[in-house]
């Protein structure tokens, strides 16, 4: 699957976040964090798509997402 540019951008942003904190990282932390031009709504549908694919987990519902293996 070929990921759009937003998408990469947002994997990018949650592997490092992740990185440097060892958090889940949530969209609103994401938007804010990074000065994105979208809704946090909008991150959320797209780390549930990268999610689906299997490139993001989260630890339990309330949790940002997280990194795969």
């Amino acid at each position: 699957m070929e990921l759009s540019a937003r998408k990469r951008e947002i994997l990018r942003l949650v592997v490092e976040e992740h990185l440097a904190t060892g958090q889940p990282v949530g969209s609103k932390a994401l938007v804010q964090r990074a000065h994105l031009d979208v809704s946090s709504s909008t991150v959320r549908g797209e780390l549930s798509e990268l999610e689906a694919i299997g490139l993001l987990t989260h630890p339990h519902t309330s949790a940002g997402r997280v990194p795969t293996e």
